[in-house]
C-alpha cells in the first residue's frame, strides 16, 4: 500500500483545481501549503478515521494572519 495519496481539490482562494499529496502514514495533521496556481497559503487539515476501513477527510482553508 502506498502511504501517499494524491487528491484533486479546489483552492479556497482562487477555486482552481489543485493536487494535494497526503501522507497517510502521518495520521491526523495540519500544515500550510501554497496553491500551485495563485501561490496563496492554504491550511491543509487531514483527519483519518482509526477503523480498519478508515475514512479520509481532507479540508482546505484560507490561512489567516
Amino acid at each position: 500500500m502506498n502511504p501517499i495519496e494524491t487528491l484533486r481539490l479546489d483552492c479556497p482562494w482562487c477555486a482552481a483545481p489543485i493536487d494535494i499529496d497526503v501522507d497517510l502514514s502521518a495520521g491526523n495533521q495540519s500544515y500550510v501549503e501554497d496553491c500551485q496556481v495563485c501561490c496563496a497559503p492554504i491550511v491543509v487539515t487531514v483527519r483519518l478515521d482509526e477503523h480498519p476501513d478508515a475514512e479520509l477527510l481532507v479540508t482546505l482553508a484560507r490561512e489567516c494572519d
